[in-house]
């Protein structure tokens, strides 16, 4: 098994950004986020410990994902609630690659699969099957590079849900990545068609530790608050692992 040796990515979306962009790891690599994400309001808080991010590149176009949390719900003056959240599987391919300097496209269907009764109730979850359909755009514009996405829940059961996100950033240094973010996301719930809406904006980056083990790091907070008007903040912390070729050098050790 070999470490990835890369310079440290260009700016983009996916950990720790909500925001999904349209790189994938490169034939047979792997790219592998182990992360502790948060949010607090007042008098209630929401860990997902840990969020589990893996990644398989096919080719140098395809990603194969599967992500899934294991989350904690607080409530002043109530019990705790544990357990593992909805995962999401999925498929990425970029369909468009002009290189660094051009544009970049790629389409990301996802299933998310839903959780127990009990794990609804308590908040660590929400019913499922829904599916995912968006479209990741990654440019760069002079000193700055840029990745948009924007998609839409499908549901077999539980709400609909549309996702909009758009990320901006630069290498500082050869080792250190700093982004700002903005995202959107408004969720349509009951036969009415109620909806919640919340807009986050936050910052956070990549640094290279060494050689393919990158820290990921964001803060922020919601534009328009939601809990009865309290802003929400939110926060990541893990770290991301790259593996490279190996499939390929597991098989040849093997000839």
């Amino acid at each position: 098994m070999l470490l990835q040796l890369p310079a440290l990515a260009r700016a983009q979306g996916g950990p720790p950004f909500l925001t999904n962009d349209p790189g994938t790891p490169g034939d047979a690599n792997w790219e592998i986020n182990l992360g502790s994400m948060q949010s607090f309001v007042r008098g209630a808080s929401s860990y997902q410990v840990p969020q589990l991010d893996i990644n398989l590149g096919l080719g140098d176009r395809i990603q194969l994902t599967y992500e899934i949390p294991y989350g904690l719900q607080t409530s002043a003056g109530e019990p705790s609630h544990s357990g593992w959240g909805n995962a999401f599987s999925g498929v990425k391919w970029r369909f468009l690659d002009q290189g660094q300097q051009g544009w970049q496209l790629s389409t990301f269907p996802q299933i998310e699969t839903g959780v127990s009764a009990h794990a609804q109730l308590t908040a660590i979850g929400i019913a499922g099957p829904r599916y995912l359909v968006p479209l990741e755009v990654a440019r760069t514009l002079g000193p700055l590079q840029l990745n948009a996405e924007a998609g839409y829940y499908i549901p077999g059961y539980g709400p609909k849900e549309r996702i909009l996100g758009l990320v901006a950033g630069r290498p500082v240094t050869s080792r250190l990545e700093l982004d700002a973010e903005i995202y959107d996301d408004r969720t349509y719930e009951g036969s009415f068609g109620t909806a919640s809406h919340a807009t986050t904006l936050d910052l956070g980056g990549r640094y290279q530790l060494r050689p393919g083990v990158i820290a990921l790091f964001l803060a922020g907070r919601s534009l328009n608050g939601i809990a009865d008007g309290q802003p929400e903040f939110i926060g990541y912390l893990g770290v991301q692992i790259l593996l490279s070729n190996y499939g390929r050098t597991l098989n040849n050790s093997q000839h």
